[in-house]
């Protein structure tokens, strides 16, 4: 893995500073940072209940209206949400001189994006599934639904276009704007790396320990091969195939396999 690319210098004025904090706190709490809060609420709700945390489950798609084309059309407006918050991400730091292509989105390596986001994939996903399994057998974990929705023909569309829309939103707001304006604060790559990672992390915690700890892992993951590579779209390659692989993979094996939760 080749070195990182150099980074802009750090901002030094006090008002500019001050500026990219107030702008990261408002970002956050309207998008990622208000999940992570909403999350730990759920797990703390989930802990005090009296059945463990292996008999709970919670469903990532469930329906959202009892007519199907209303149904459909809400679920459409959930992918949208997350793609707006990804758009507003890149904006931000188109308005600070950051091109989309500045942290690593565009189409210049489609081959090696590629490679790189199937590589990655197969890294998490398989350790992945592994870790939510063993977590959920030993008690540490709710049963993750990935989809509750009903046998429709727009289900795949809507579950791969939401996968689609976690993917952009997660890895442009939580590692190509969070990292970039870390650097610019002149944070180490190490604490950045890690506070990104533990905000992954806490926004997945509703899933129980086995959810934040899994998270966690890919987010170090990602987050160190962004800061050695400046390329954004392998990780949004990889994160899209995980999650079209649980969202629709599990809406159609879950009644014909016994080991799903």
């Amino acid at each position: 893995m080749s070195p990182r690319p150099q980074s802009p210098p750090v901002v030094a004025d006090h008002r500019e500073r001050r500026a990219i904090v107030i702008e990261l706190v408002i970002v956050f709490t309207i998008t990622l940072g208000l999940s992570a809060a909403r999350s730990l609420l759920s797990f703390l709700d989930s802990l005090l209940r009296p059945e463990p945390l292996a008999e709970q489950e919670v469903a990532l798609h469930s329906p959202q209206a009892s007519i199907a084309l209303v149904d459909m059309l809400q679920q459409l407006l959930g992918a949208v949400q997350l793609l707006g918050w990804a758009g507003l991400g890149l904006y931000l730091l188109w308005r600070a001189g950051f091109t989309a292509s500045a942290v690593g989105i565009d189409l210049r390596r489609r081959g090696r994006d590629l490679l790189l986001g199937l590589g990655l994939t197969a890294l998490i996903g398989i350790p992945g599934l592994a870790l939510y399994l063993g977590a959920w057998s030993l008690g540490l974990n709710v049963a993750v639904v990935p989809s509750a929705l009903d046998e429709t023909w727009w289900r795949p569309i809507t579950l791969t276009l939401s996968a689609f829309g976690n993917a952009a939103a997660e890895e442009i707001l939580v590692v190509g704007y969070l990292l970039t304006w870390l650097r610019q604060l002149g944070s180490g790559e190490n604490s950045a790396l890690l506070v990104s990672a533990v905000l992954r992390g806490v926004y997945h915690l509703y899933q129980g320990i086995g959810g934040f700890v899994g998270n966690l892992v890919m987010g170090l993951i990602f987050g160190r091969i962004w800061q050695r590579t400046n390329r954004l779209s392998p990780l949004v390659i990889a994160h899209t195939l995980l999650d079209v692989i649980a969202f629709v993979g599990y809406a159609m094996l879950r009644d014909h396999v016994s080991w799903l939760p």
